[in-house]
């Protein structure tokens, strides 16, 4: 079974920071790519930051300069530092895996999509 196991979320206040970890468990070959979004009461998921595989980045405007996405490929791994810490920025965070290659037994399988359970985040002001 493979699966996203999160960690790292909590109370901080504003200006502080926090880090996230995300580990893929199970029989994975690779992962095209992962990220975070976050989700916040009564609002819709939203995109944080993405990385491939390669390491290229990508931001939501508001965490651009203060949020640093990174990735260990052979834990297959992401990394969700976030610095400057706003009120704005509570929410539960989930992680992602896209493009997952897998065993199932013996069988390869590819295309899989995975999300985490989900870790608070509050940032008191």
């Amino acid at each position: 079974q493979v699966q996203l196991v999160e960690s790292g979320g909590g109370l901080v206040q504003a200006g502080g920071s926090l880090r996230l970890s995300c580990a893929a468990s199970g029989s994975i070959s690779s992962i095209n790519i992962m990220g975070w979004y976050r989700q916040a009461l009564g609002q819709q998921r939203d995109l944080v930051a993405t990385i491939t595989g390669g390491g290229s980045t990508n931001y939501a405007d508001s965490v651009k300069g203060r949020f640093t996405i990174s990735r260990d490929n052979a834990k297959n791994t992401v990394y969700l530092k976030m610095n400057s810490l706003k009120p704005e920025d509570t929410a539960v965070y989930y992680c992602n895996a896209d493009g997952v290659r897998y065993y199932s037994g013996l069988v390869a399988r590819t295309g899989l999509n995975l999300w985490g359970q989900g870790t608070q985040v509050t940032v008191s002001s």
